[in-house]
C-alpha cells in the first residue's frame, strides 16, 4: 500500500505540469477515461487523479448547469473506496481545498440533452484559421455519443465514432470560418452531454 500512496502523491504533484503541456480538452478526455477505469477497477487512486485533473481545467459554464461529470462527483465516488485509509482521505481533502490560481480561463462548456437515436447540430461555432481548434463531447458513463465536424462547405473535417460516452475532434482550420458540429446519440437512452470548445 505505501508504494501505491507514493505513486498517488507523485501523480498529484505532476498534474499541474501535465496540465500546462497538454491541451485542456485532451485532459478532460483523459480525466473521464481515468475515472471510468477507476470505477471499473474500484481504484480510488485513479479516481482521485481524474478528479484532480478535472479540477485543474477550470471549466467555465456557458449557462448555469453543471457538467454531467465534475470533479466533485468524482471525489464523492472515491470516498467510499478510500474509507479507512487516512492517506487517501487526506488526498481527497487536499483536492477539495486546492484553490485555482488566477482567473478562470479554461475551456467553455455548454450542457444539452439528446434523445436516443437522434442528432443535435450546432452551427454557430466559429474558429480562427491557423489556430488549433478542439471540440470535446462528454456524457455520463454508459452513453454512446458520436461527433462530426464539417466546414462551411459541408466537407467532413473530423469524426469520432468510437463507441463510448466521450468524443474528441481537433484540427487546424486553414482560414477563419464557421463549422457545423453534429452530436449523435447512438445509445439506447436519452442523455445529457457537455460540449466543450477551446
Amino acid at each position: 500500500m505505501p508504494r501505491r500512496l507514493l505513486c498517488a502523491a507523485l501523480m498529484m504533484i505532476a498534474l499541474p505540469a501535465l496540465a500546462e503541456t497538454v491541451r485542456p480538452l485532451r485532459l478532460a478526455e483523459l480525466s473521464a477515461d481515468l475515472y471510468a477505469r477507476g470505477l471499473a477497477s474500484g481504484d480510488a487512486v485513479l479516481i482521485l487523479t481524474a478528479a484532480s485533473l478535472r479540477k485543474s481545467l477550470e471549466l467555465r459554464p456557458e449557462g448555469e448547469q453543471p457538467l454531467p461529470l465534475d470533479w466533485q462527483a468524482m471525489l464523492a465516488a472515491a470516498e467510499p473506496l478510500a474509507a479507512g485509509d487516512a492517506a487517501l482521505q487526506g488526498l481527497i481533502a487536499d483536492i477539495r481545498a486546492d484553490v485555482p490560481k488566477g482567473v478562470a480561463a479554461g475551456p467553455v462548456y455548454r450542457i444539452a440533452g439528446i434523445a436516443p437515436g437522434t442528432e443535435a447540430q450546432i452551427e454557430e461555432l466559429s474558429f480562427r484559421g491557423g489556430a488549433y481548434a478542439e471540440v470535446y463531447v462528454e456524457a455520463a458513463s454508459g452513453a454512446n455519443l458520436d461527433l462530426t465536424v464539417r466546414d462551411g462547405d459541408g466537407r467532413l473535417i473530423c469524426a469520432d465514432t468510437d463507441p463510448g460516452p466521450i468524443a474528441y475532434c481537433g484540427w487546424t482550420p486553414a482560414a477563419d470560418g464557421v463549422f457545423l458540429l453534429t452530436i449523435a446519440n447512438r445509445g439506447q437512452s436519452a442523455t445529457d452531454y457537455a460540449l466543450m470548445t477551446n
